[in-house]
């Protein structure tokens, strides 16, 4: 899934989950404002405009706290909803294994607009506040705000059920298809239509508008990013940590000076090291960590300023597909593997993209220690 993005601010928490809106959402808006005056609007036009576009964003929020609170309900956790200038991102763990529970998350997004869509049509009519579209003026004014909205809500709705990853749509025709077929070839089966569409966006926008082009594109490389990541994510829990567990490893207890790290890492093939205190193991240390606790603290720091501490509980029975997510999660890229409270190797990332590589080179019988 996503991580969280850098250069966020963070303007609030709903049910757990972190709302931050990224630093260029305020270029968005100061772009909005200063076009009106371009176009010679009054200067209520332009701040009006600004409250559409924080509205509307709003309702995008909204969007993902559909998914969000959805995904809560089957053990799902969203670490935050990141606004961007183009939409917001929901940052997920993961999706729903369950086709009937990945339909439901996909849906209550599209859901919420089409419901704010709904409230907002009473409201106008009840106010006879539906303009005629003759008589509607080209720029914002207080007579189209909620209807301009409300289209609004109805497009979002409809662009995000367009059956093409990584939109919406995309995760509802892949969990339709998830409930006759393997969830790996519902994928295939859901990408290649999604990338199928995008060819013909761009082929529209070429002959018409050229943001179709740009919709196109994005369609069909997060088609092919969804079909890939399904794909490897099949592949690895074919497997254990056991099949291609490392138990060549090296412990350095935490008061050593970091200079005893690199002349570790000079003198063999390991890239990082496990860390003990009182004969219990309590992290690691990677090249990383040994290069830039050697520039910032010296060589005679001891491991223990450098070690991290964060890593997954891993037993050999682990699939891969799990340990990669609960490693991603913790944020490391090495681990130890322990089973009945004795340690009987280390697992890295690099393992595990080479498991991958090996497969489809039609060697999968080769991994099987």
């Amino acid at each position: 899934m996503l991580k969280p993005m850098k250069w966020s601010i963070k303007i609030g928490t709903i049910s757990g989950i972190e709302i931050k809106a990224h630093w260029t959402f305020l270029i968005l808006l100061g772009w909005v404002f200063f076009s009106h005056f371009n176009m010679g609007h009054a200067l209520e036009e332009g701040l009006l405009g600004v409250v559409f576009i924080l509205a509307l964003f709003a309702c995008v929020l909204l969007h993902e706290l559909g998914h969000a609170l959805t995904g809560k309900r089957y053990s799902i956790t969203t670490q935050n909803i990141v606004l961007l200038p183009i939409g917001g991102v929901a940052n997920m763990e993961k999706m729903p294994e369950k086709p009937i529970q990945e339909l439901w998350v996909a849906l209550a997004g599209p859901a919420v607009n089409l419901g704010i869509s709904i409230v907002l049509f009473f409201i106008l009519k009840q106010t006879n506040g539906i303009p005629n579209m003759l008589d509607m003026n080209s720029h914002m004014s207080s007579s189209n705000f909620l209807f301009n909205l409300l289209i609004v809500n109805v497009l979002l709705a409809g662009f995000n059920l367009i059956p093409a990853f990584p939109m919406d749509g995309g995760r509802v025709l892949r969990a339709i298809l998830a409930m006759k077929l393997d969830r790996t070839k519902a994928t295939e089966i859901a990408a290649l239509t999604g990338q199928f569409l995008a060819i013909g966006f761009v082929f529209l926008g070429i002959f018409s508008n050229v943001w179709l082009v740009f919709i196109g594109l994005f369609v069909f490389l997060g088609a092919g990013a969804e079909s890939n990541y399904e794909s490897t994510r099949s592949v690895l829990s074919k497997y254990s940590v056991g099949n291609i567990l490392m138990k060549n490893y090296t412990i350095l207890p935490s008061n050593e000076p970091i200079e005893r790290a690199v002349e570790q890492l000079l003198n063999g093939q390991e890239k990082a090291f496990l860390i003990s205190e009182n004969d219990h193991i309590v992290g690691f240390i990677t090249k990383d960590e040994i290069i830039k606790g050697l520039s910032e603290l010296g060589k005679l720091a001891p491991l223990r300023n450098i070690t991290q501490r964060n890593y997954p509980e891993l037993t050999p029975q682990t699939k891969l597909d799990i340990a990669r997510e609960l490693m991603d999660k913790a944020g490391a890229s090495f681990s130890p593997v322990f089973e009945e409270g004795k340690l009987v190797g280390v697992l890295d990332l690099e393992n595990i993209a080479e498991v991958i590589l090996v497969y489809k080179a039609g060697m999968e019988s080769n991994i099987n220690f």
